[in-house]
């Protein structure tokens, strides 16, 4: 499948709102797959482990996020799908700069979440946060972001169920959204927030969204399960949002760009030393049992 290229329309939306919603970015095989490998882990209790994934949670009415989802093997071929990986690499921008030293991208999160009956996130971020680590940025005719959002959406989400709330064009707004100081509103949901807007998909479509932008979700009130899934990128000399990382397994199964996009590099062994017993440091992108490896352990 050849990746899908962004349009002058798709750029000129995501910069005057600073999202673009992408219809049909996975087929009906792949949601199923996807959420075959997520039933897999929809029980687990927050801190607890299902293999390399870990069920983490804010607070008690945001739902479950299920970190490091790329580890299940259905949504290892997300981390470069051809639907949006061209339209992240131009949205990240960088290319032929020292942003490129690494690599051309860098997921510093992702994860699955599912909220049920009750459950949101109230809105968040924004221009006016001057936030480094999300800053949008055009110049020259070029996007120079630091965090990109996908958000695919395996389940419909219409009225009810609980979308992604969005206020278009926040991500270059210099003051801060009056809801924030607002003390008498309910801030476990965005539900009601002047300006914003809540996305409706159907399951198999993708948000692309600046982390700049204010965001968040409403309040599901049906019963059943919103089930979506999130990869923050950026630039590939970004670091993890938290303490997680890849596992060999992970990378043993991973093509070169996808391997690059997860674990940019790894660190220079510390070899010929003149000192004795140095140990080096841990090797994750080269192959487990590699000769690579082993001459580096």
């Amino acid at each position: 499948m050849e990746p899908r290229q962004p349009s002058e329309m798709d750029r000129y939306l995501f910069d005057l709102k600073g999202f673009i919603h992408l219809e049909n970015a996975l087929s009906s095989d792949e949601v199923d797959a996807c959420n075959r490998d997520m039933d897999s882990v929809q029980d687990l209790n927050p801190g607890e482990w299902h293999g390399y994934v870990q069920c983490h949670q804010f607070s008690d009415n945001n739902g479950k996020n299920l970190q490091q989802i790329y580890e299940l093997p259905a949504y290892q071929p997300m981390i470069n799908h051809p639907s949006w990986i061209d339209y992240i690499k131009m949205f990240i921008g960088g290319e032929g700069t020292f942003d490129y030293k690494h690599g051309p991208l860098f997921i510093d999160e992702a994860f699955g979440s599912i909220r049920e009956h009750g459950e949101a996130i109230f809105i968040h971020s924004g221009g006016h946060t001057n936030t480094k680590r999300n800053m949008y940025h055009f110049s020259e005719s070029k996007f120079m972001c630091n965090q990109v959002n996908v958000l695919v959406a395996l389940t419909d989400i219409g009225p009810g169920d609980g979308g992604t709330v969005l206020i278009p064009s926040s991500h270059k707004s210099n003051i801060e959204h009056p809801c924030f100081r607002d003390t008498e509103r309910d801030i476990s949901s965005a539900d009601g927030v002047e300006a914003a807007i809540e996305v409706h998909m159907n399951k198999g479509d993708a948000i692309i969204f600046s982390d700049w932008i204010c965001h968040g979700a409403a309040a599901r009130t049906k019963e059943g399960q919103r089930r979506i899934f999130v990869y923050r990128y950026g630039p590939s000399w970004g670091m993890f949002r938290h303490p997680y990382r890849p596992s060999k397994d992970l990378m043993d199964a991973l093509g070169e760009e996808a391997k690059g996009i997860v674990w940019p590099h790894d660190p220079i062994p510390r070899q010929p030393n003149r000192l004795e017993n140095i140990p080096n440091p841990d090797q994750v992108r080269a192959r487990q049992n590699s000769d690579e490896q082993a001459d580096y352990t």
